[in-house]
């Protein structure tokens, strides 16, 4: 099972590389144009639309990326598949769709069904259509429906599978999200306690798509509180009060998260790249540093959790309970700010001077104290049970693996002769690659040559079962993996 999501987690890195810029692009123009975002600057608008392009459709990305990283192939068909797989459930558990299915207004569908497109759906997307593109890729039908045997077959299987996971989800999705929306009402009284235990299912919820349950209860109106529309326009009477009303004060769901998202996460992030292969120190810096800076800059922090979310479930786990503490403290010390975006430096100055803001220094105090527990407690983890973070996965190899060069640089002379010395590609069934690594499955062990191999010029040859062998290019190993397939079709 650890295997399987340190896989996801690896797939989803190639739409995760895409936020942190996107998210820099959005914080400038809400900088520029924080109360009508974009409607007042012609630039604001144009940042925030460019950055909102890819932000805004993180589900659609995650669907694809999921669907290319776990198929055996990397093949098109399986992006394809992972689009296919995501419009079926998306619309289908859509309100207006919903409402026609019950027949009733719009109105009155479950709100469940109104935050249907998110993160945990296409990443559910993504994974049955790798599943369907692994086990039917290859499928023969009769020969007067042969133009949809193979890959063309599976976006097929992969919308049929679909509506079964929708049907599923069309009863279990409401249930769930429905109570959590009560159970966010349960603890909305308890003050900062209830503050705490809310922000930690708000980050362990967020693989999910869930803690949006949460958020309507304590961020928006549901349940009585609209903590941001309080915190950025009070109404007279919490001027009055001074933004406490009992066990509330406004702004307590959300000045605890600044100092998570502002220092926790990038001491996170430290911590992350120290403890990192001496080979991979380079690459785990350049995903590492851009999302630490995302998450301080503009409090977008998904770039960085995702990163290490199934890779190392339990670390998130304690980035979660971290994350309860901060907000329980925040609000015990009545230390206040608020957030329009999200809680990163620029709502952090925007909300600084606002009269609901109280002590809002303080946060950068507790912050600094979060970086170096982040720093120390993640750090310690990751040693301490080998966990799998950017950097440290499995296929490590060792610095002159990493930084070793194809003697031959015609790459498809290198793969002509390594798939000789495979036996062929009749003995080739599947066909992956890591950082340096060409991954392979075969039928018949016995027609390895290893010495044909090596005289590719490649480093070396692993042989971890009968029917495993990896191949040690180095970092030209995509080239190689390339021309590899190509031979293979």
């Amino acid at each position: 099972m650890m295997k399987y999501l340190q896989k996801l987690g690896k797939s989803l890195m190639l739409p995760v590389a895409v936020l942190p810029a996107a998210a820099i692009l959005m914080g400038i123009g809400y900088w520029i144009d924080p109360s009508g975002w974009g409607a007042n600057s012609a630039v604001a608008a144009f940042l925030i639309k460019a950055g909102g392009a890819i932000i805004d459709n993180l589900p659609w990305l995650f669907a694809v990326g999921v669907a290319v990283g776990m198929a055996k192939k990397n093949d098109g068909a399986a992006a394809l598949s992972g689009l296919v797989a995501f419009l079926v459930v998306t619309t289908m558990l859509s309100s207006g769709t919903v409402a026609m299915l019950k027949g009733i207004p719009v109105e009155e569908v479950p709100g469940a069904f109104g935050k249907i497109v998110n993160a945990f759906t296409g990443i559910i997307s993504g994974l049955v259509a790798a599943a369907c593109y692994n086990r039917f890729r290859e499928t023969k039908l009769p020969q007067f429906l042969a133009f949809f045997s193979g890959r063309r077959c599976v976006p097929i299987v992969t919308s049929v599978a679909m509506l079964v996971v929708s049907i599923i989800l069309f009863f279990v999705w409401p249930v769930i999200y429905g109570a959590l929306v009560s159970f966010g009402i349960a603890i909305k009284d308890l003050g900062p306690l209830g503050a705490g235990i809310y922000a930690f299912f708000n980050r362990l919820l967020i693989p999910t798509g869930l803690h949006h349950a949460l958020n309507q209860v304590f961020w928006q109106n549901l349940a009585g509180i609209n903590d941001i529309g309080n915190f950025w326009g009070p109404t007279e009477e919490l001027l009055a009060c001074n933004g406490i009303v009992g066990n509330y004060t406004v702004g307590m769901y959300q000045a605890g998260f600044f100092p998570v998202m502002m220092f926790g996460l990038p001491g996170a992030a430290l911590a992350m790249y120290h403890t990192a292969k001496n080979n991979k120190k380079k690459i785990a810096s350049s995903l590492l540093l851009a999302a630490a800076f995302s998450s301080f800059f503009t409090g977008v922090t998904e770039p960085l959790e995702f990163s290490f979310m199934f890779l190392a479930p339990g670390l998130y786990l304690a980035h979660a309970v971290l994350t309860g503490i901060s907000v329980a403290f925040a609000a015990a010390m009545q230390w206040m700010a608020g957030f329009g975006f999200s809680a990163g430096f620029v709502d952090f100055v925007l909300s600084s001077r606002l009269p609901m803001a109280k002590q809002p220094w303080m946060l950068l105090v507790q912050g600094v104290v979060f970086f170096a527990i982040y720093y120390v407690l993640f750090r310690f983890l990751i040693t301490k049970f080998d966990l799998k973070t950017p950097g440290r996965e499995e296929d490590d190899v060792s610095d002159a693996e990493m930084n070793a060069t194809l003697a031959n640089n015609d790459f498809t002379k290198v793969a002509e002769i390594v798939l000789e010395g495979l036996g062929g590609k009749e003995n080739i069934t599947s066909i992956d690659n890591c950082v340096t690594r060409l991954r392979l499955e075969i039928v018949d062990y016995t027609k390895v040559n290893e010495k044909k191999i090596k005289s590719a010029g490649v480093m070396g040859v692993v042989r971890p079962s009968k029917t495993s062998v990896q191949v040690i290019v180095g970092t030209q190993v995509q080239f190689v993996a390339d021309e590899f397939k190509k031979l293979c079709e």
